[in-house]
Parts: C-alpha cells; sequence; structure tokens
C-alpha cells in the first residue's frame, strides 16, 4: 500500500458522513463514493417507506461497500453508516487495513440536521433505529470518534492528527 489507508466516514443519518467524506477524500487527493449509491434499489425503497433495513438487507449491500473499499487500497473514502461492529468487522474481511471515522453527535443535534435537509430517501422518524442500533468504534479499531459539533475542517484536522 502506498497511499492512505482507505478511511469509512460512519455514523448515523445526518451526522455529515457525505460532507466529510467529500471534504476528507479531497483534502488526501483520493476517490470518494458515498455508499447509499452503492443501496440496492429494494433498500432504498424500503427505508423511503419508513421501514428499517434488516442484517439480511445490509449483508449484500456492505460486500459492495467492501469490494470498493478492497479495490481502493492506496486511499479512497466511502460514507457508510456501518453502525454495528459485525458490519465494520464485514467490510473489515474485504480490507483489513481500512480506518474509521465515526462522527458522533446528540441525538437531538444529529435530529435538528436530519429535519432541515431535504430530497434524501431516509426519513427523520428513523433516526432512533439507528441511534439504538449504534455501537461506538472499539478501542480496538483502527480510527477515531470524531464529535460533529465543530466545522468540516476540524473534524478532518481531529480525524488526521489523531496519536
Amino acid at each position: 500500500m502506498s497511499g492512505p489507508a482507505p478511511v469509512v466516514v460512519m455514523g448515523v443519518s445526518g451526522s455529515g458522513k457525505s460532507t466529510v467524506g467529500v471534504a476528507l477524500a479531497q483534502r488526501l487527493g483520493v476517490p470518494f463514493v458515498d455508499a447509499d449509491a452503492l443501496h440496492p434499489p429494494a433498500n432504498i425503497a424500503k427505508m423511503a417507506a419508513g421501514e428499517p433495513l434488516d442484517d439480511d438487507d445490509r449483508r449484500p449491500w456492505l460486500d459492495k461497500v467492501g469490494e470498493w473499499l478492497a479495490g481502493h487500497r492506496d486511499g479512497g473514502v466511502v460514507s457508510c453508516s456501518a453502525l454495528k461492529r459485525k458490519y465494520r468487522d464485514q467490510l473489515r474481511t474485504h480490507c483489513p487495513e481500512v480506518e474509521f471515522l465515526h462522527l458522533a453527535g446528540s441525538p437531538a443535534l444529529i435530529g435538528a440536521r436530519l429535519a432541515a435537509r431535504t430530497g434524501h430517501f431516509m426519513p427523520p422518524a428513523l433516526l432512533r433505529s439507528q441511534f439504538d442500533a449504534l455501537q461506538p468504534l472499539g478501542a480496538d479499531e483502527a480510527g477515531a470518534i470524531v464529535d460533529v459539533g465543530q466545522g468540516v475542517d476540524g473534524i478532518i484536522d481531529a480525524f488526521l492528527s489523531r496519536g
């Protein structure tokens, strides 16, 4: 591997994954993909109908995300919820060197951001289910947890300067 390790920008819907992911990829000079673009149509339809995805829905989607990461071992950034440890473990089966930037914020802050967002298939009503499912990045997982209550540049600086 000659470039930076691939990075998954993770967190609940509305935490800023896409915004931070694009900015981080630009800063690192690597490709970016939003994992939402890799969802099969059935998953998008289910979420748009207000139904949370289950693990069976997520498995093939996470394999697609993992394959993208494996194809970008010299650097790439993907925004992906990756809420549960087992989801991140599934991504690591494809790309063991992946690092995670966990965007963390309070339900009140994230809820306000989500309520202000338009044109997205994820309805604000599903936010509670995401917080219920969230398993924060573990101490044994490569990456960092960064508070979203700061600007995008501050988030990226905190991630890149971690020791």
